[in-house]
């Protein structure tokens, strides 16, 4: 039997019900995959453990199946796959593409300004390598985390063309620096955690929020070096706020009301330039419309 062309995943992390944000997400990455004939599935991201709230994911895949969104496939659990993010690790470390990091956010802060930089006069300059193997090391202090090596000059730049926002570049060392892929507190980073798993649920196409794209150049470089496949990705437009701030749980967005998941869909279908089904069309059906229009 021939693979589906097209194998899309919505990601979200249990820190709270889904609000009309996330499912504007989750709607958009479904009916790209069904546009395409292709297969949906549902990751839960619950690596930050800290921010989890428990018994969220229970309650999001209750909103999602509500609302007629179903995985094509067995739900997976990023707290179940340390192992997996171990294995990852440790072949960079034997690529010499990552190295153990003794440097608090002090730390970093004063080795920017000791160049006559800072974060907050400077938001785009990244890591400065304090503890690169080629600048000392850990120079005898304990290692917090662990980085990713991204080298430098062609090396660290990526292009990538995006199906929404079209041509995009990042030129990593500069802006963003070796970024951290397993945290000082021994959590692993989304970084690391994403890219393995993209590749294990064979996910050929990305879609997300805008909020995302910046995420996208780290995952690349991390997918080369790892050697993994580079899913085709697009970013959706962001749900904002009455003050024209991204709409989340954090600026206290409310969760969907599944009591009429009909009308959770046809807001989110609305963001999505999708017109509206009438009152009484079941979920299902009106998915199956929405995709039929081929507009994603």
């Amino acid at each position: 039997m021939s693979q589906p062309v097209c194998i899309g995943r919505f990601a979200p992390s249990p820190t709270g019900p889904l609000h009309e944000g996330s499912l504007v997400a989750a709607l958009a990455s479904y009916l790209h995959a069904r546009t395409r004939l292709g297969r949906w599935l549902v990751r839960i991201e619950d690596i930050d453990t800290p921010r989890c709230v428990p018994g969220a994911d229970r309650i999001i895949l209750q909103q999602l199946a509500s609302c007629g969104l179903h995985s094509d496939g067995a739900v997976l659990w990023q707290s179940q796959r340390s192992m997996h993010y171990q294995e990852a690790l440790e072949r960079l470390i034997q690529q010499s593409r990552a190295y153990p990091c003794a440097c608090s956010r002090k730390d970093i802060e004063y080795a920017l300004l000791e160049r006559g930089l800072s974060h907050e006069r400077h938001p785009g300059i990244g890591y400065p390598g304090s503890c690169r193997p080629e600048n000392g090391g850990l120079s005898g202090r304990p290692a917090r985390a662990w980085r990713f090596h991204v080298g430098s000059g062609d090396r660290a730049h990526v292009g990538w063309h995006d199906e929404g926002l079209g041509t995009q570049q990042q030129q990593v060392d500069a802006e963003v620096g070796d970024f951290v892929v397993r945290r000082a507190d021994g959590l692993w980073a989304y970084q690391l955690a994403v890219v393995v798993d993209d590749a294990a649920q064979g996910i050929t196409h990305v879609v997300r929020g805008q909020d995302l794209m910046d995420n996208t150049a780290r995952q690349i470089l991390l997918q080369q070096a790892l050697g993994l496949p580079r899913p085709v990705y697009r970013h959706t437009p962001l749900v904002m706020g009455i003050h024209g701030e991204k709409l989340s749980k954090q600026n206290g967005a409310q969760p969907i009301d599944t009591g009429d998941p009909l009308a959770a869909l046809n807001r989110a279908a609305g963001h999505l330039g999708l017109p509206p089904q009438a009152t009484g069309t079941s979920p299902e059906k009106a998915l199956e419309t929405w995709a039929a229009l081929g507009r994603l």
